[in-house]
């Protein structure tokens, strides 16, 4: 009786790593070849542009002539909330692409981590529409 417990546990550990294999080739093949996965936010009047990775890590901030008009303090303000926002982006962009390919659990993964499905306030941003149509 213990032999076949042991059988059927592993089994089961077997079908498991089988189908975390098979995930994971998904998702690689899924992102193979596409832009990496950012988050843009820019502010009104596009004097200031903020892109994180997912997770909020700043790629870059470009700070433009008419920003320096804001004063250091209201600079700085605006972006934090910027990144924020990118932030919010990147989520959404990630969790969009790998939606597809994740089972629920997966996806709840997803957002345990933070990156949580929403709308990207930047949907017309280039990067967005060649991953869209990449993924």
């Amino acid at each position: 009786m213990s032999e076949d417990l042991d059988r059927q546990v592993r089994d089961a550990v077997d079908r498991a790593a089988e189908r975390v294999a098979a995930t994971q080739r998904q998702v690689a093949d899924r992102l193979a070849g596409a832009p990496p996965v950012t988050g843009r936010a820019s502010s009104a009047d596009g004097a200031v542009t903020v892109v994180v990775a997912p997770g909020g890590m700043l790629r870059t901030v470009e700070i433009g002539p008419a920003a320096m008009a804001m004063g250091p303090e209201a600079l700085a303000r605006e972006v934090v909330e910027l990144a924020g926002k990118a932030t919010r982006n990147a989520a959404a962009r990630m969790h969009a692409s790998l939606r597809g390919v994740l089972d629920q659990s997966g996806v709840r993964g997803l957002e345990e981590l933070g990156l949580r499905p929403g709308e990207d306030d930047d949907p017309d941003d280039d990067v967005d529409t060649m991953l869209r149509r990449v993924l």
